[in-house]
């Protein structure tokens, strides 16, 4: 009695784990050799993070921006110029933070709204 018991647990766990995969997946439908349409839960890959990856990108512009309109250029220049002199992880450093074209022109913008050291 007891063995029955445990295998209908077992079924009804398998059982309420697929119905829960099916209600937060979605379902797919497909039809078997026999001509039965059975129902299964959707598959679900992992997606890649486009969205963090841009914000992550857009607060590190503005982070250099804001340093750059902060500090000045020939201020921010020679710091970024002695980061790139250190370990191998202040050379990244360095190489993320140094000013390009789109860091100017956002600091430039910026630049009226920040008060002079």
């Amino acid at each position: 009695m007891s063995q029955t018991t445990m295998t209908f647990d077992t079924r009804l766990k398998r059982l309420l784990r697929r119905h829960s995969k099916m209600r937060d997946n979605g379902i797919v439908h497909k039809l078997g050799r026999d001509g039965l349409i059975s129902a299964y839960p959707r598959r679900r890959l992992p997606t890649f993070p486009l969205h963090g990856i841009l914000v992550l990108f857009c607060a590190a512009l503005l982070y250099k921006a804001f340093l750059l309109a902060y500090l000045g250029s020939a201020t921010y220049q020679s710091r970024v110029e002695q980061l790139s002199g250190g370990t191998v992880v202040e050379q990244g450093g360095a190489w993320i933070l140094q000013a390009d074209p789109a860091t100017v022109a956002v600091a430039n913008l910026i630049k009226p709204l920040i008060p002079s050291p």
